[in-house]
């Protein structure tokens, strides 16, 4: 199993597309996601990803990913299950009532999330940052700082939590439990957040000095030595996509 964020090699169809496409197209299947309402067709787009993450061989990472998400989106769809009384009366509250509105906004804004978060990170397991970044400069013609720095923040995650593992493993050796509650959790790791800091200032300048010596401010879109064209599977990603957001679009504008 891959570690969090971290490219995965292969030769699936979604590994031999262009990066770029790959961004678009997973930025524009994110737009969709959210410009409906429609769980009928949200479950569809759900099913696509997860389709599109099982032809990458990358199911165990995927299904990891969706388990942070449906917890993180669990607390949102309590809000809504509490707030927002709509349809049918089912559970009555004090300040109203959860009803069969309540609980489909609740779904939806489950299956929206994961749907929407699938395809991002997969172009993150499937594709180099080198690739990401060059072929932004070059295609996308996204200044090079800023592509550089994008790709370095998502590079830098994976590092930060081994480092955070790496500090919490320290003080197990020496004693300190971390079994117990969320709240007991959260204590006894604020104060690891200063040896945290500590490396990852240290890391932040190792690589900006790095990056200084190998000419960084030099860098300009006629720099990249590799190019990136763009094949029918790409234009036909791409296709796909804009149907889908336009769908997306109609459903919303429909009502439906």
């Amino acid at each position: 199993m891959a570690k969090f964020l971290e490219y995965v090699p292969g030769n699936s169809f979604l590994h031999r597309m262009n990066p770029s496409v790959k961004l678009i197209c997973a930025v524009l299947f994110a737009i969709a996601c959210f410009a409906t309402s429609n769980l009928a067709f949200l479950l569809v787009l759900l099913a696509g990803a997860l389709v599109l993450a099982a032809s990458c061989g990358l199911g165990r990472e995927t299904a990891g990913l969706c388990r942070a998400v449906f917890a993180f989106s669990l607390i949102l769809a309590v809000v809504i299950l509490l707030t927002t009384p709509h349809g049918v009366p089912l559970v009555p509250l004090p300040w109203g009532f959860i009803g069969t509105g309540s609980l489909l906004a609740a779904l939806t804004v489950i299956v929206r999330l994961m749907a929407a978060a699938i395809p991002l990170f997969l172009v993150f397991y499937v594709t180099k940052m080198n690739d990401i970044t060059n072929s932004a400069v070059k295609q996308l013609h996204v200044p090079y700082k800023y592509a550089f720095t994008f790709t370095s923040t998502v590079h830098f995650i994976p590092v930060f939590m081994n480092d955070m593992a790496g500090i919490m493993e320290a003080q197990t050796a020496r004693g300190v439990e971390f079994d117990g509650s969320l709240v007991k959790k959260v204590r006894l790791m604020i104060p690891l957040c200063v040896p945290l800091l500590v490396s990852s200032v240290r890391k932040t300048n190792s690589a900006a000095i790095a990056a200084e010596v190998r000419g960084f401010n030099l860098r300009t879109r006629e720099s990249g030595y590799k190019d990136y064209p763009l094949g029918a599977g790409d234009w036909s990603a791409l296709a796909v996509c804009v149907l889908v957001l336009a769908a997306a679009i109609v459903l919303a504008v429909l009502g439906l």
